[in-house]
């Protein structure tokens, strides 16, 4: 990807994300009616949060994950996203969640090395400009041990079932959300972008390039979403 083409998608993601933000929440729970909630809470156990945990929620959006984790004992959460506006709005949800949140792209992330044992990152890897780069970054500010977990979107394997999501996909959530956000661009983006991140991102491939062993590999839902948890 060019520096050209690395900055033109900054910016769109940027836009877009700001401009969705007051419906943001509303439309991820109708859009995969309900199930964004079970989601994040099972990648989440799977990763195995404790009130020892360190954690940096990266891509944070309104600060779901880091809600959930909070009731999961975890004290001590930082949140990360490149929106302003999605981070007023965490703020206002999430007075009581002891840390802050910070405005930064993951390919950058302004902490010092291995002072984190977790990161997070829900639906937002696709949405990163460089991911080897984010990847290396994470790397660099966990801690021996510490754990990255992924939570994105897939396509599903099944022929029948990946007709149909496709078609719910393309046809029946873009219209939706652009109704209801008011903002046309954004809800044609992220649909396309879900079926070009699967074709040609190998995730797994990535994170060993940045130095993680370990990597745990979880399907929910019929396939239509997947868990990566990597370790250092």
């Amino acid at each position: 990807m060019t520096l050209v083409v690395m900055e033109e998608k900054k910016t769109k993601v940027k836009r877009i994300f700001d401009s969705i933000a007051g419906r943001y929440d509303f439309l991820n729970h109708l859009l995969s009616f309900g199930f964004d909630f079970y989601w994040r809470k099972k990648a989440l156990k799977l990763t195995g949060l404790n009130s020892e945990s360190i954690l940096l929620d990266v891509a944070c959006g309104t600060g779901d994950v880091a809600i959930q984790a909070e009731k999961m004992g975890v004290e001590k959460i930082f949140g990360a996203d490149f929106s302003h506006n999605m981070l007023k709005l965490f703020n206002a949800k999430s007075e009581w969640i002891k840390g802050k949140n910070i405005q930064m792209v993951a390919e950058f992330i302004p902490l010092k090395d291995e002072s984190v044992t977790n990161i997070t990152v829900a639906f937002g890897v696709r949405n990163f400009y460089n991911i080897q780069q984010a990847f290396n970054s994470f790397y660099r500010v966990l801690k021996p041990n510490g754990r990255a977990t992924i939570l994105e979107f897939r396509m599903p394997s099944n022929k029948i079932f990946k007709t149909l999501y496709k078609f719910y996909f393309k046809k029946i959530l873009p219209v939706i959300g652009s109704f209801i956000s008011g903002d046309k661009e954004a809800y044609h983006y992220l649909p396309s972008s879900v079926e070009e991140f699967d074709e040609k991102i190998k995730l797994p491939e990535l994170l060993r390039n940045s130095g993680f062993k370990k990597i745990e590999i979880y399907n929910l839902t019929f396939g239509v979403t997947q868990v990566l948890i990597a370790t250092r």
